[in-house]
């Protein structure tokens, strides 16, 4: 039984361009209005997730790489680093790659060293920082761009939390040791009332590989990397194909 559909966005319910087609807004709708629950689970801030929110106005949105959820613009769930962690992993991408872009997250708030933030289709919101002086708050994410992956785990390392790549990119996160999107689907099915079991989670990238495995079915999009097509229980469509939709069509309307 399927009480709750939760989707990545980026390269799952999201076409390449960016988009989602109306077909799919069709049949989300049409699957919500038989009580299916819709969540989104992305590694987005929320501030670069939110034109998909005001689109498709999901019931929950797990952001920010699994460390923080909302439900009608209230947060009902978040991970963070103490003050003092998060001050330390800047320092010390600082000291490594001085004048890299780095972006902390803090709830909705996000704080970015880029000097070509308005220009930015997911982060024109962000507040500039240069981090010449501690942050007052604790991150519920760091993001910098670092030379490889070697030295993105040092940083880890030293600061004692978790370390999260991405598909293509030379951007590298840090998150608070006991977060991700486990945690948050963990925390999330305690808050709704549904169990995992009746949850159905699409994804394609690594940082998907918990979620799908952990619910109740588990689909990749046939572009997909192979990690992730190795684990899912099916795999439908490609993004391009509105792979999210057609298995929501055929599963939970037919």
């Amino acid at each position: 039984m399927v009480r709750m559909v939760l989707t990545d966005l980026d390269h799952t319910l999201l076409r390449q361009d960016g988009s989602i087609s109306e077909a799919s807004l069709d049949v989300i709708a049409a699957c919500r209005s038989k009580g299916i629950k819709l969540a989104i689970a992305t590694a987005r801030y929320w501030i670069g997730a939110e034109r998909y929110i005001r689109l498709l106005k999901p019931d929950y949105e797990i952001t920010t790489d699994g460390t923080l959820i909302h439900a009608e613009d209230g947060c009902i769930y978040s991970k963070a680093f103490s003050i003092e962690d998060t001050n330390r992993i800047v320092r010390s991408v600082k000291a490594r790659m001085p004048g890299t872009e780095i972006s902390v997250a803090h709830g909705k708030t996000v704080f970015w060293n880029s000097k070509h933030i308005a220009e930015s289709e997911r982060l024109y919101k962000a507040v500039y920082n240069d981090y010449s002086r501690d942050l007052e708050v604790g991150a519920n994410k760091i993001a910098a761009i670092l030379s490889d992956e070697q030295m993105a785990q040092e940083i880890a390392d030293e600061i004692g939390c978790k370390l999260q790549c991405y598909r293509g990119e030379n951007m590298y996160a840090f998150l608070p040791k006991d977060s991700g999107k486990i945690q948050a689907i963990e925390a999330l099915s305690e808050q709704s009332g549904i169990v995992i079991s009746d949850i159905v989670a699409f994804g394609d990238d690594k940082n998907d590989i918990d979620m799908l495995t952990m619910c109740g079915r588990g689909v990749a999009v046939a572009n997909a990397i192979p990690e992730v097509l190795a684990v899912a229980d099916e795999i439908t469509a490609s993004n391009d194909e509105d792979g999210v939709a057609e298995w929501m069509r055929k599963n939970c309307l037919s």
